[in-house]
């Protein structure tokens, strides 16, 4: 059964770090785009980070280029998100997802992330 399991979520204060894992299971992540999104509430969906099918990357959104780090265990078949210096428009759940999507456009094509995880929540709060 293919499936997306993210972890690592909770409460920061402003300028603090969090680090997301997405673990995978019934599908090898390296055949895959995988990225990082965020849904807030009352905004929209926003993609985060990514990487191709073909391992190009990671690409990020210009909201969090230079703070946060995409980087994956190949032992583990787990990608993570390293985020620092937290914001408070940071907050929201954070997904990650698989697809097969050759190019920079896994930032924003949701409809070819065909898997996705239940997501977990960050808080920037002080």
């Amino acid at each position: 059964q293919v499936q997306l399991v993210e972890s690592g979520g909770g409460l920061v204060q402003p300028g603090g770090s969090l680090r997301l894992s997405c673990a995978a299971s019934g599908f090898a992540l390296d055949d895959y785009a995988i990225g990082w999104f965020r849904a807030a509430p009352g905004k929209e969906r926003e993609g985060v980070s990514c990487i191709t099918s073909d391992g190009d990357g990671p690409y990020y959104a210009a909201s969090v280029k230079d703070r946060f780090t995409f980087s994956r265990d190949r032992t583990k078949n787990t990608v993570y998100l390293q985020m620092q210096s937290l914001k408070p428009e940071d907050p929201a759940v954070y997904y990650c997802a698989a697809g097969a999507i050759r190019t920079s456009s896994c930032l924003w094509d949701y409809y070819g992330m065909h898997h996705w995880g239940k997501g977990t929540p960050v808080t920037v709060s002080s």
